[in-house]
């Protein structure tokens, strides 16, 4: 199966358990298909808006780990605090091999999380916020356990932002005084293949 038909499948997913199902086809051969053949940038250009941003000490949470492109890069440039949670546990063994986390685990965003509030220094989340993933909810648990004054980074796929509730979230979010907008950064294609209604932007949030 080539990626743009993988992508439809993942994409059209109804559920927790047919996103799950996906992933768990996916998992061995994510990294070749999306950073070998098609040049995935996403997670370089996070962790380049993450880092003037966090100290290389701070206790990190990539949510919607995958296969841990994002955590690699991560502890590249020096952030070893990394813990990460997906939803598949097939990709999370895909991460594990990596040895740049601390700690794994097998996570649904969108339902309440297991850590104590005011947990991590900053939350990073790359892909996860598209069509079929993780809903616009997922946000109040993660400005949660995020530490005040911490910040949450993540990529939206521009054409879900439009068509979806994400707009309304985050605006609410910051009137009820829970977080502030730092950056919205401009548009880029993730992938080499992307067309241009897949483009994604960085939005970037400090919590209150």
């Amino acid at each position: 199966m080539n990626l743009e038909d993988r992508q439809k499948e993942i994409y059209s997913s109804n559920n927790c358990q047919e996103l799950t199902d996906y992933y768990k086809k996916w998992a061995k051969d994510y990294d070749q298909d999306l950073v070998n053949e098609c040049n995935y940038v996403a997670p370089q250009k996070v962790v380049e808006v993450l880092s003037p941003l966090v100290s290389e000490d701070a206790r990190i949470l990539d949510a919607g780990a995958g296969t841990g492109l994002v955590g690699e890069i991560l502890y590249q440039n020096g952030y070893s605090n990394l813990e990460g949670m997906d939803i598949s546990s097939e990709m999370l063994e895909q991460a594990r091999k990596k040895n740049v986390y601390t700690a794994l685990y097998q996570k649904v965003m969108g339902e309440p999380l297991d850590f104590p509030s005011d947990s991590f220094d900053a939350i990073i989340s790359v892909g996860v916020f598209t069509y079929g993933h993780a809903p616009s909810s997922s946000f109040d648990e993660l400005v949660r356990i995020t530490k005040p004054g911490g910040y949450i980074i993540f990529t939206l796929r521009l054409d879900f932002y439009q068509n979806s509730d994400f707009k309304q979230k985050l605006t609410a979010l910051e009137e009820l005084g829970q977080w502030k907008l730092v950056e919205i950064g401009d548009q880029f294609s993730p992938l080499s293949t992307a067309k241009p209604d897949g483009y994604y932007r960085i939005w970037v949030y400090q919590v209150r």
